[in-house]
């Protein structure tokens, strides 16, 4: 079995019980899986495709923009550690979801912001979360916030040289960057 180059913990389920799932696009998801891997209560991160149409995707199929597939990044996190809702601001907060189609100079359909959610208390945060942070992002002159917010698709691992890539190539290519605006307190789920 796979193992994350940095946390040492699974790269695929199963996973011990208690542990939930948060998932995750935010255009290259490079630098997204690092931002998450960062956070204390992550148990592991991977990388991945979501959100198209046909069966286990390559990179090649997924950049060619025919497939609708999203560069994704799974989470499995310990919420006796972090809320979900920590993980949503660092979502909010770590890329700009009023960018449509794109992340920076990152353009096409696999660069979209994307939240898929696992369970009805997620859905509520993902969405009453959106709210909030689009109210935010409109009052500094920011745009609308275009993020699909949908029950999580069925998640394709990416290949073995994308996962925890910017560990394992300190120098690589992030285009990870916020709106500078931040998220106020994230609606709990309880």
């Amino acid at each position: 079995m796979e193992t994350h180059y940095v946390l040492k913990s699974p790269l695929q389920p199963p996973f011990a019980s208690g542990l939930e799932q948060a998932f995750f696009g935010m255009g290259c998801f490079w630098g997204a899986e690092k931002l998450f891997w960062t956070i204390e209560g992550v148990f592991t991160t991977a990388v991945g495709y979501a959100g198209g149409t046909g069966e286990q995707p390559t990179y090649h199929e997924v950049c060619s923009g025919t497939t609708g597939y999203a560069e994704v990044v799974r989470v499995v996190f310990d919420p006796r550690i972090v809320a979900y809702e920590e993980l949503i601001k660092a979502f909010w907060e770590g890329h700009d979801p009023t960018q449509g189609m794109r992340q920076g100079a990152d353009v096409g359909t696999q660069y979209r912001s994307l939240l898929g959610f696992y369970s009805p208390e997620q859905e509520l945060v993902a969405r009453a979360s959106a709210s909030v942070y689009g109210s935010v992002l409109s009052a500094a002159g920011r745009g609308v916030i275009t993020t699909e917010i949908l029950p999580a698709p069925p998640f394709f691992l990416a290949e073995g040289y994308h996962q925890q890539y910017l560990a394992k190539n300190p120098g690589g290519y992030c285009g990870l960057g916020g709106t500078g605006v931040a998220c106020p307190e994230v609606p709990s789920r309880t």
